[in-house]
């Protein structure tokens, strides 16, 4: 039955599309939104790796040149057009764009992000800035890893087992360096995506208290789902990462009111 007879109309499939600047985000970071595809009214999926931006510093003090001169030529061809084309294929379609904030560079974290930001922003229309939003992974993917055990367990057989931790997993200051120790032949391609296909983000979310990044991530996804028309008819029971009374970011978090 067609439309024009009566049957309801589809319902909208919305697209995310991520720009990574790691080599395991682009291999596996769309396996992080399992929990939301799940829904059947989304997907997600890595459009293009680009290179990280830093302010740039000198031994006496730290100059942000991206916050106060024009977009470089570099991050225009790698973050602003790729957003526009991604954009502009659909009005059902979304930008994220993912960086690791290592320990070193949290000092910095304010300036960073304002750089991603105006590059996105570069080329979205004035009412198109709730389509496109940037966030951190810390202090790398491979921290969330250890909020959800039971995923590395299976895929390393640890011995002795890892164990939960009611630490924040944000809070690691090198986890790449820590699953070395703890499985020397760790390989964070081939290891790292056995354990995104196992991990639970409701567990990594599960202590309302910990992973502020994180949980602003899922909170921005969450209320562009919202506006769905079946959202309602799909949205999980429960607050499942802890959305309603779990700390969010105070950097990234600003993008939630505009989404």
């Amino acid at each position: 039955m067609s439309a024009a007879s009566g049957s309801p109309p589809a319902w909208p499939f919305l697209r995310f599309g991520l720009l990574v600047t790691g080599e395991a985000e682009e291999a596996h970071a769309h396996m992080l939104f399992r929990s939301l595809e799940a829904t059947g009214i989304c997907n997600f999926a890595v459009i293009r790796r680009v290179n990280q931006l830093r302010p740039r510093t000198s031994a006496r003090r730290l100059k942000v040149t991206g916050t106060t001169q024009p977009v470089t030529k570099r991050a225009e061809e790698e973050i602003s057009f790729p957003t526009r084309r991604h954009l502009r294929e659909s009005v059902h379609n979304f930008v994220i764009l993912l960086d690791d904030l290592e320990h070193d560079s949290r000092t910095m974290v304010r300036e960073v992000c304002k750089m991603y930001r105006k590059a996105l922003d570069h080329v979205l229309k004035q009412d198109e800035p709730s389509r496109a939003s940037m966030h951190f992974l810390v202090n790398m993917l491979e921290a969330y890893y250890f909020g959800d055990p039971d995923a590395v367990n299976a895929v390393l057989a640890l011995n002795p087992p890892l164990a939960a931790t009611e630490e924040d997993v944000e809070e690691i200051r090198n986890p790449k360096a820590v699953l070395k120790q703890l499985f020397p032949r760790f390989h964070e391609i081939d290891h790292g995506g056995e354990i995104l296909a196992l991990l639970d983000v409701t567990r990594v979310l599960a202590n309302p208290e910990n992973c502020a990044f994180l949980r602003t991530l899922f909170a921005w996804c969450v209320k562009v789902l919202e506006r769905h028309p079946h959202w309602e008819d799909v949205a999980p029971t429960s607050d499942l990462f802890h959305l309603s009374d779990g700390i969010m970011s105070y950097v990234t978090g600003a993008q939630i009111g505009n989404s």
